[in-house]
């Protein structure tokens, strides 16, 4: 249901502000390629005054620790886990194992700091991670959905990026909505460096939706509303979200908005609510 999922340097207490008025479906508070190591911990200690303010924020807030193997992860977690997140990325995941020991960590966090389930999107960035795409998509019912990370894909493959030639990745980038639909889960297209460049976004956007993927990850705010553009809720995203609607909206608008109900086998909630209200305000301009 995520269209776009917009990188924020954690280290630049201005941005993280900023990201405050963003209309992007997801604010991923980053820790990792946008931090230098030095900046790390300074990173750590502004999100943790961003949850603070979670209220302040549109919509789902998730942050992006360092991989598995960066041997940060225990520590961004630490920092992460408090009340008003929503979700992690986590980039580089090689296999499921990985991702069901970052979930036991959330519990532990989660149990001591009387926390709600915590979401987590593993980034898919090396051969390994390709080779495994489905059995990490499928480990653990908190995964709901996979990011594909072309540049560092590339980087593992030991191959130069060329914005003109998709072959090198095309099977990794083809692979990856395949094995997240087959999870049951959703799929975000990598990035598009050149922000300047929305022609080329748009074709690149475009030829990630016919690859399955429902949208992509992006880095700077002027990428938001073409991308926004690109990814019309379907058909069915639009059924979904009159059903969310119709299940929690009085005790949305009327109550505490902390309910959780089951919708067609999973619980949904407050985060829930206002991911499916957005959908129905962006269909708006869409024929179905």
């Amino acid at each position: 249901m995520f269209r776009t999922l917009i990188f924020v340097p954690s280290a630049s207490a201005r941005f993280v502000q900023k990201a405050k008025t963003l209309a992007a479906d997801v604010v991923c508070l980053d820790l990792e390629d946008s931090v230098p190591a030095n900046e790390k911990e300074v990173a750590r200690k502004t999100i943790a005054g961003a949850l603070v303010q979670r209220q302040e924020y549109r919509g789902p807030l998730y942050v992006r620790t360092n991989s598995p193997e960066s041997g940060l992860i225990g520590a961004d977690l630490k920092a992460a886990v408090q009340k008003g997140i929503d979700g992690i990325v986590v980039p580089k995941v090689n296999d499921a194992n990985e991702v069901l020991e970052i979930k036991n960590m959330l519990a532990s966090l989660e149990r001591e700091r009387g926390t709600g389930r915590i979401a987590i999107m593993p980034s898919i960035e090396t051969a390994r991670g390709v080779v495994n795409a489905y059995s990490i998509a499928s480990a653990d019912e908190r995964v709901n959905a996979l990011v594909f990370g072309v540049f560092d894909f590339m980087h593992d493959m030991r191959m130069d990026y060329d914005e003109s030639d998709g072959s090198g990745y095309a099977y990794a980038r083809a692979k990856v909505p395949v094995d997240a639909r087959a999870a049951g889960v959703g799929a975000l297209d990598a990035i598009w460096q050149k922000v300047d460049d929305i022609d080329g976004l748009v074709r690149d956007a475009t030829a990630a939706k016919r690859l399955g993927y429902s949208g992509k990850s992006i880095i700077h705010p002027g990428q938001i509303e073409p991308v926004h553009g690109v990814f019309l809720p379907s058909k069915s995203e639009v059924e979904w979200a009159k059903k969310v609607v119709a299940a929690l909206g009085e005790a949305m608008e009327k109550g505490s908005g902390r309910g959780a109900v089951k919708l067609e086998g999973r619980m949904i909630d407050a985060v829930h609510y206002k991911q499916a209200k957005a959908i129905l305000d962006a269909s708006g301009s869409a024929a179905f």
